[in-house]
């Protein structure tokens, strides 16, 4: 059995593998175990220091010859949404977001199944399993959280909770000093809500609402496509050679 010391982690390197972001490039990743009494609290040191979790692992980029892979991380206090981010808010006005405990189910599974065959066939996760799905989403010792997102019910206001059938879920750590949004996903036939973003726009007002500063939005890969909402968010900062920085971008 192999032991894990929480107060010195040891870190590992990945073998170089082809970059599914930059056509031509190879990453490799940084990682160490996330697993003990003080995961939460190395959990909150490695996403301040360019970190992102996948189950009970912590990891970043360490590639050889690129940089490309930014961490970022909105500035919760002086966001103001653009017009369009409030026309996203209002057309999804209809729903509400229940926070319960890191816990997977097969409706959930159904909804991740339906969006990645849609959106990410070829993707890394294509062939993933429920099995798969359940560590996913369990297998974490911080303060992991799923946000279920359905219609407004007669009582939403009373217990938090919508009705319906699912339509976006999000997989979000909290952390001293924000929420990390680990996953998330939506129904594929809804693009005309554009879920995705409601759910960072959500995310914002509950860390508004808990006093939380930030949220940390994992890595923004200049000149990658499906990449370019993240900079959308604005005020926010990328983690550089000298720390946290505010980042210059007029949003839309």
């Amino acid at each position: 059995m192999t032991h894990h010391t929480t107060q010195s982690p040891q870190f590992f390197l990945t073998a170089p593998s082809p970059c599914p972001y930059i056509d031509g490039q190879f990453e490799r990743k940084v990682f160490t175990h996330l697993v003990g009494d003080k995961a939460p609290e190395m959990n909150d040191l490695l996403t301040q220091g360019g970190f992102r979790r996948s189950q009970n692992i912590a990891y970043r980029p360490a590639c050889e010859t690129c940089r490309a892979c930014v961490s970022v991380r909105i500035l919760v206090n002086e966001f103001k949404p653009t017009k369009n981010m409030k026309r996203v808010t209002q057309h999804n006005s209809d729903l509400v977001g229940a926070m319960h405990d890191a816990e997977p189910s097969t409706e959930q599974y159904s909804l991740f199944r339906k969006y990645l065959d849609a959106r990410h066939r070829k993707g890394g996760m294509s062939d993933m399993t429920v099995l798969d799905y359940a560590m996913m989403v369990e297998d974490t010792h911080v303060n992991t959280k799923i946000i279920e997102y359905r219609r407004r019910g007669p009582d939403s206001f009373i217990t938090g909770h919508g009705h319906g059938e699912l339509i976006a879920v999000a997989l979000s750590d909290q952390m001293a000093d924000g929420l990390s949004m680990v996953y998330s996903y939506f129904d594929p036939e809804m693009d005309e809500r554009s879920l995705g973003t409601f759910m960072i726009l959500d995310h914002i007002a509950r860390a508004r609402a808990a006093g939380l500063p930030h949220v940390y939005l994992g890595y923004w890969v200049n000149g990658s496509r499906k990449m370019n909402y993240k900079v959308r968010f604005t005020p926010q900062e990328h983690l550089g050679s000298k720390g946290w920085e505010r980042y210059a971008h007029e949003a839309v």
